[in-house]
C-alpha cells in the first residue's frame, strides 16, 4: 500500500541526491580559493563567448565564403567542358589552356580517355571536400575525381569527358576560405591578453584579502603584526577596520583584566602575609595545620594565574626546539624513576611562545608524572600543524568529565589533576594556552589503557 508518507520520501530521494552531487562537486572538483573562483567568473564566461562566436562564424561566414569560392571555380570548370565541347580547338588544345591559365587562373590538361584514380579518403573535419563535391555534382553532373589531402597549395580536379578526361589545378584558396586562422589567432590571442590583465587586476584585489587573514591568523596565535593596514576596495577595507577595532578591543580587554587580576594579587598578597606571620607567631599546633594549608594552596593559586596571565601578554612569538623542551621531561622523569619515552615526526624547531608553552607541555608531562608510571609523548611537525599526543597508563578521566576539567577551580576527587595542590588550574591554563596560539587540548583514551592528551596548534 503505497501512503502519503511513502510518496513524500520518494519525492525527497531526487533532492537528497543532487544535493549530495553538488557537495562533491564543491568539494573534489570546485576550487576553494576566491582568488581561483574569480579567475574562473572570468574565464568561463569567455571561454563559452569565444565558442560561440566561433561557431556562428564557422557556419555562417566560413562554410557561406567556402561554398561561394568553390561555386565559383565550379563554373570556371563548367564553362571550360563547354568551350572544348562546343568549340572545335587545335590540337594541343593550347588556346584554351593559355585562356584558363590567363584569364581564370586555372592550369589544364586534356588526357587520354580512361579511368578515373579510386577515391581518396577524405579527412574528417575537411569542409572542402564535401562542399566542392556538392557544387561538381550539381553544376557539372559528370564523374569526377578530386584531391584535397595534405598540406598543398594545390587543388587536384578530374573530370571524365565523353572521349577525354579534364584535369585541372587550381590554387586552394581560390575554392577555399584559408584564412580563417587568423581569426582564430587574433580571438585566442586578445583572449589570453584580457586573461592576463584579468589576472593582474584580481591578484591585486584579493591581495589584502590574503593580508587580512594573515592577520587574523596571527592574532589567533597570539602574534604581533604591527604592519597591517587596510587596503583594497571598500569592502575590504571595512573588514580590516573591523578586524582592527576587534583587536584593539581584546588587547583592551586581556590587559585591564591582567591589570585586575595583579591588584587583586598585590591585596591577597599583603592578607596571606599577614596571615602566615599570625600563624608563625603562633606556633606549630595540629589544629592550625589544616588552616596553614589552605593559605599554602590560596598563594599557589594566585601565583599560577598571575603566572599565567603575565606570559599570556608579554611574551613574544620565539623559535622553540622540540628536543630540548622534551629532553628536560626525560630528565625529570628519570630522577622521578618514571619511564617516558618520545618520538619526533618533521622539524624540530617551531615558533610558538616559549614560555607559555613549555608550560603547556611540562603541565601535562607532570599530571601524568604524578598519575602514571610510564608516559609516551609523540610530536608531529608538519608545514600546517604541530601534533603533540600525551599517552599514559595512569587511572584516566571519566569520559563525562572530560571537558568539566578545563573548567576554572573544577577538581576530581577520584580521578586526576593536574596542580599538585589542588588548584583545579592547570588545565584551564594549559588549554588557554594552547587556544592561544590559535590550537586547542583535546582529551581520550590512550592506548596504553590510560589518558590521551592531544595539543594540536597551527604550525
Amino acid at each position: 500500500m503505497v501512503t502519503f508518507d511513502s510518496l513524500r520520501r520518494e519525492d525527497r530521494w531526487p533532492v537528497s541526491g543532487w544535493k549530495s552531487f553538488a557537495r562533491w562537486l564543491r568539494r573534489r572538483v570546485l576550487p576553494t580559493g576566491i582568488y581561483t573562483r574569480s579567475l574562473l567568473i572570468i574565464i568561463i564566461p569567455m571561454v563559452l563567448l569565444q565558442s560561440v562566436v566561433a561557431a556562428v562564424f564557422m557556419e555562417r561566414h566560413w562554410q557561406m565564403v567556402t561554398q561561394r569560392l568553390s561555386s565559383a571555380v565550379t563554373r570556371d570548370i563548367a564553362a571550360i567542358i563547354q568551350i572544348i565541347e562546343t568549340y572545335p580547338q587545335d590540337a594541343d588544345y593550347s588556346q584554351i589552356t593559355r585562356i584558363a591559365d590567363n584569364e581564370l587562373n586555372l592550369q589544364i590538361s586534356i588526357e587520354p580517355d580512361g579511368d578515373l584514380p579510386p577515391p581518396r579518403q577524405k579527412p574528417f573535419f575537411s569542409i572542402l571536400d564535401g562542399i566542392l563535391s556538392d557544387e561538381i555534382s550539381d553544376q557539372i553532373k559528370r564523374p569526377f575525381w578530386i584531391d584535397t589531402v595534405g598540406d598543398s597549395s594545390l587543388v587536384e580536379i578530374r573530370i571524365k569527358l565523353d572521349n577525354k578526361i579534364l584535369r585541372v589545378l587550381t590554387k586552394r584558396n581560390q575554392t577555399y576560405a584559408s584564412n580563417t586562422h587568423i581569426f582564430i589567432v587574433w580571438m585566442v590571442g586578445a583572449s589570453l591578453v584580457l586573461i592576463g590583465v584579468s589576472i593582474l587586476f584580481l591578484r591585486g584585489q584579493i591581495r589584502p584579502i590574503q593580508m587580512l587573514a594573515r592577520a587574523a591568523e596571527s592574532f589567533g596565535k597570539g602574534q604581533k603584526l604591527d604592519d597591517f593596514h587596510p587596503r583594497g576596495a571598500d569592502e575590504v577595507r571595512r573588514a580590516g577596520l573591523a578586524f582592527i577595532l576587534m583587536r584593539e578591543r581584546i588587547e583592551r580587554q586581556i590587559e585591564q583584566r591582567t591589570a585586575m587580576l595583579t591588584g587583586v594579587s598585590h591585596d591577597l598578597r599583603t592578607v596571606l602575609t599577614r596571615f602566615k606571620l599570625q600563624l608563625a607567631l603562633a606556633g606549630s599546633s595540629p589544629e592550625l595545620q589544616g588552616l596553614s594549608d589552605d593559605v599554602n594552596d590560596m598563594q599557589s593559586m594566585l601565583e599560577a594565574y598571575m603566572a599565567f596571565a603575565r606570559s599570556e601578554i608579554e611574551e613574544d612569538v620565539g623559535e622553540l626546539r622540540l628536543t630540548e623542551l622534551l629532553g628536560k621531561i626525560e630528565a625529570d622523569f628519570a630522577l622521578h624513576e618514571r619511564k617516558f619515552s618520545y618520538s619526533i615526526e618533521g622539524g624540530d624547531e617551531i615558533l610558538v611562545r616559549p614560555n607559555a608553552f613549555t608550560r603547556l607541555v611540562a603541565n601535562l608531562a607532570s599530571n601524568a608524572r604524578r598519575y602514571a608510571n610510564t608516559l609516551r609523548i609523540e610530536a608531529k611537525h608538519n608545514a600546517k600543524w604541530l601534533t603533540l599526543n600525551f599517552d599514559d597508563d595512569g587511572p584516566g578521566i571519566p569520559e563525562k568529565s572530560r571537558e568539566d576539567v578545563f573548567k576554572p577551580f573544577f577538581r576530581l576527587d577520584e580521578a586526576r589533576n593536574l596542580d599538585d595542590s589542588g588548584t583545579g588550574l592547570g588545565l584551564a591554563i594549559a588549554r588557554d594556552i594552547a587556544r592561544s596560539h590559535g590550537g586547542n587540548v583535546i582529551l581520550g583514551d590512550s592506548p596504553l589503557g590510560g589518558l590521551r592528551a592531544t595539543i594540536r596548534v597551527p604550525a
